[in-house]
């Protein structure tokens, strides 16, 4: 049992991990402009900021679009797919969940039940969670289990960004991290038993951002 536990946790340290090739580096999330504008300048900001996507907004949607994607039968994994692409808020931000979905697909092939990429490639264009709850799901990885790996490591990519934007130093940036635990821990106990009916959020301000991003003058991010 031990040895099932460890193999399928390095799945998930794999899929997660920066180095998997989703492109996940170029994102942002709205938060270059965030930062151009004023409202994100120093730790506390930043912490502020995505303690709020964590828990109002995006962070608590996508971790319920992982577990609809998670428990959704083969049938019905495709509506959860496309209400996901629909549901984004912004251009930059579909295009943000949509093309690192994709390029997850395609990344995981080597972990890919063959009658599951036959879903994917049915389906067209993923979300992002969308395609790791279901692989994970195919997988036998336990639900809090890839819910919270999934939050820990979009978020982390977030700070990353943050560090270099602000710009700030990397310990502060673990601190950021660090005190952001709680609320990935929050999110998870928050989605249990949510549903898509459930989707929403109150982050008006950063999907504005992500708006204004769009036409930002100059953009190291995508999103």
């Amino acid at each position: 049992m031990r040895m099932v536990m460890a193999d399928r946790l390095l799945h998930v340290l794999t899929w997660l991990s920066p180095a998997f090739p989703t492109g996940g580096f170029a994102y942002s999330h709205g938060l270059e402009f965030a930062v151009e504008a004023g409202d994100v300048t120093n730790r506390e900001q930043l912490r502020d900021w995505l303690d709020d996507l964590l828990r109002l907004g995006p962070g608590r949607n996508d971790a319920i679009l992982l577990r609809a994607a998670y428990q959704a039968d083969p049938e019905k994994l495709a509506e959860v797919a496309d209400f996901a692409a629909a549901c984004a808020p912004a251009r930059e931000l579909a295009a943000e969940t949509i093309n690192q979905g994709n390029a997850f697909v395609a990344a995981s092939s080597p972990w890919l039940p063959a009658e599951l990429a036959s879903r994917f490639a049915a389906i067209g264009p993923i979300a992002h969670p969308v395609a790791i709850g279901a692989l994970a799901a195919a997988d036998g990885i336990e639900e809090e289990t890839i819910v919270a790996a999934y939050l820990h490591g979009w978020i982390a990519n977030l700070v990353s960004a943050g560090v270099r934007l602000i710009p700030l130093g990397q310990n502060a940036g673990l601190a950021v991290l660090a005190d952001l635990e709680a609320s990935v821990l929050a999110t998870v106990d928050a989605t249990r038993g949510a549903g898509l009916e459930d989707i929403g959020g109150c982050c008006l301000r950063a999907e504005i951002a992500s708006m204004r991003h769009e036409t930002q003058y100059t953009r190291l991010f995508r999103s």
